[in-house]
């Protein structure tokens, strides 16, 4: 199972990194994701969806949804530190899942792995940064985190794996449908997400802190739902963090031009 996610996570860097080079269409970009998604789908678990959904649509969802995150990590690496402030929590939480008995001990290996390499990244990439992750390290980081999120899910904890990617998720999710609105090319470079927007106000540290605090909050919230599997402990902290999420990608936006 490692070892499948070890190579999905290196056939989607060595993709990144020929993008990197040598620009390639984003329907082969698409077509390889999509590949290696279902091939690693099996081993992360469909069953993270809801058991009323009959089998081949809970697939088809799962499917679509790892791939999804695979670009939405991609679209966010658009500002120095940021995707070490918003993966740094998260696979330590993934890593911390593990010890608890939450993840099974290999996935919390890989992401304590994980969690390694984005730290000794981060003094490269802070502001401003010497070093950037590019295709090669976003597509690498989106299939794996995508795999550990699926399989923290299907052991019964889809709160938790919904909280951990919240905000990246919702900021590439709101920021694609806006640009969808206005009739842009979606394959095209853009800055307008939501932490990009910010810029125009706030300083690149402190959106990366305020983004870092966030991720940490949704963290902790993941880590209440696990300790406390009472459906009313999940509704509260899926509210919780969808309002903290809300108020922060507000003060983004409002912090923009």
């Amino acid at each position: 199972r490692l070892a499948a996610l070890a190579l999905g996570t290196v056939a989607l860097a060595a993709l990144g990194l020929v993008d990197d080079l040598r620009p390639l269409s984003a329907r082969l970009r698409l077509l390889v994701q999509g590949l290696v998604a279902a091939a690693l789908l099996p081993l992360a678990g469909a069953a993270a969806l809801p058991d009323w959904l009959p089998a081949p649509v809970a697939a088809a969802l799962a499917w679509l949804g790892l791939v999804w995150w695979v670009n939405a990590t991609n679209f966010m690496d658009g500002l120095d530190w940021i995707t070490v402030a918003a993966f740094v929590p998260l696979t330590a939480a993934l890593a911390l899942a593990g010890l608890s008995g939450a993840l099974d001990p290999g996935s919390a290996v890989a992401a304590a792995g994980l969690l390694g390499g984005l730290l000794g990244f981060a003094p490269w990439n802070r502001p401003v940064a010497r070093l950037f992750l590019g295709d090669a390290g976003s597509l690498g980081i989106g299939i794996a985190t995508g795999f550990l999120l699926l399989a923290l899910a299907a052991r019964g904890h889809a709160a938790a794996a919904i909280l951990l990617p919240l905000y990246h998720a919702a900021d590439a999710t709101l920021t694609l449908a806006r640009r969808a609105a206005r009739g842009e090319r979606l394959s095209e470079a853009h800055r307008t997400h939501f932490y990009q927007r910010a810029t125009g106000g706030l300083s690149v540290p402190s959106i990366d802190a305020r983004v870092f605090g966030l991720n940490l909050t949704l963290a902790g919230l993941a880590g209440a739902t696990l300790a406390w599997p009472d459906p009313a402990v999940q509704v509260a902290a899926l509210a919780a963090g969808a309002v903290l999420v809300g108020l922060t990608l507000r003060r983004f936006a409002a912090a923009g031009p």
